[in-house]
């Protein structure tokens, strides 16, 4: 690699991201050869949410730039076009080599829209799945725009060269929140319930968030997940939506848990926190991609609510199930969990920062060429 100290920016919108991007921008953070800086926006400015900006400084982090890109959750395109151009603004100011942004959502879309219209190297971190609803438009549009591709693997690969993407420029990394979830450098539970003073002995986790492209059931299927959470009788922890347009409706008929002792709310939970109660609960339930994702890394039973995660990967571990009463209270009493070993490789092994600061130490990686061309199969 040359000797000239290259400058990248990582863009976070929201607590999911940031998890995933975190072992990444420390790892750069650490060498030399990298000056690097972090645009939060999105979620970690809103107060709502207990502004996780604070949770990325406390991590050690530094040279980030705060910038807040919206008021409110009704229109996603207005916090995109906000967004790029703050991002716009800010990228001019200290011109950087590379953009580095994940995922699905309307922030990374913007990262993406305005490196490639300014030249500048932009690389894609888990482009390349399925999910469903306008979260795979945006994740697919994302890709399109963007120059390099850091993807979780080789189905994820595929998918990128089915959409004309050069292979050359798709690196199988796996996931990098999994550099993470290693359980010996985990806080112990203890810790966790201390700090967030959880009483119980035995939880579930909730992670419920809007779907965009159902909104006009919105409020039928969430009073749904409520009324059977309350009837199961169990102990839950409650973590709050994305601010994705419909979240109102959750926030509304979270109201109905104020005042139940078995019932803990929270905006936003420190990422390896939320890894320890993740690995030590009775399941998860809802609809985040962390029931699909990374339960099934911890054998975590998870109960997948209606179509958000339609496409993502299956797992012995994972029950898909539709909005119906019985059906779920069904699903809550048969789940347990098992103690035995489950193999979960599909996203890598843990060592994604390292494959990531070894392509940037690459001369080759530097010379891509911010001039795409669609590859014909």
């Amino acid at each position: 690699m040359s000797q000239k100290i290259k400058k990248i920016v990582f863009l976070t919108g929201t607590r999911a991201d940031f998890g995933k991007l975190k072992s990444l921008i420390k790892i750069t953070q650490s060498n030399q050869n990298f000056e690097v800086h972090v645009f939060a926006t999105g979620m970690h400015l809103d107060a709502k949410y207990g502004e996780t900006v604070i949770e990325i400084e406390k991590s050690g982090i530094y040279n980030i730039h705060r910038f807040k890109n919206h008021e409110g959750s009704e229109f996603m395109d207005r916090t995109l076009a906000n967004t790029i151009k703050g991002f716009s603004e800010y990228i001019n100011q200290i011109k950087p080599d590379l953009i580095v942004v994940h995922g699905d959502r309307v922030e990374p879309l913007a990262g993406a829209i305005v490196g490639s219209l300014n030249n500048i190297l932009v690389a894609h971190v888990e482009g390349g799945e399925r999910s469903g609803t306008i979260d795979e438009l945006i994740r697919h549009a994302v890709s399109k725009m963007s120059h390099i591709h850091l993807v979780s693997n080789k189905i994820a690969k595929k998918r990128l060269v089915q959409m004309g993407e050069l292979a050359e420029s798709i690196f199988v990394i796996g996931s990098p929140d999994l550099d993470l979830m290693n359980p010996t450098q985990l806080p112990s539970l203890e810790e966790v319930k201390a700090y967030y003073n959880i009483p119980f002995e035995n939880f579930a986790l909730v992670m419920y968030h809007p779907v965009t492209t159902e909104l006009q059931l919105a409020k039928s299927h969430v009073a749904i997940l409520v009324d059977v959470l309350i009837k199961s009788d169990k102990n839950y922890v409650v973590i709050y939506p994305n601010n994705d347009k419909g979240c109102e409706a959750i926030f509304e008929a979270y109201k109905a848990f104020e005042n139940k002792p078995n019932f803990k709310i929270f905006p936003s939970l420190r990422f390896e926190y939320f890894l320890r109660l993740l690995k030590e609960a009775e399941f998860i339930i809802g609809n985040s991609s962390a029931g699909i994702r990374e339960a099934p890394y911890y054998n975590t039973p998870s109960i997948n609510l209606g179509t958000r995660q339609n496409n993502r990967a299956k797992h012995q571990t994972i029950t898909n199930i539709v909005f119906d009463k019985t059906l779920l209270l069904n699903a809550i009493k048969m789940n347990k969990k098992e103690n035995q070993s489950i193999s979960f490789t599909n996203f890598g092994n843990g060592t994604s920062a390292k494959q990531f600061l070894d392509l940037l130490k690459s001369d080759l990686f530097w010379l891509t060429d911010c001039q795409k061309q669609f590859q014909d199969l």
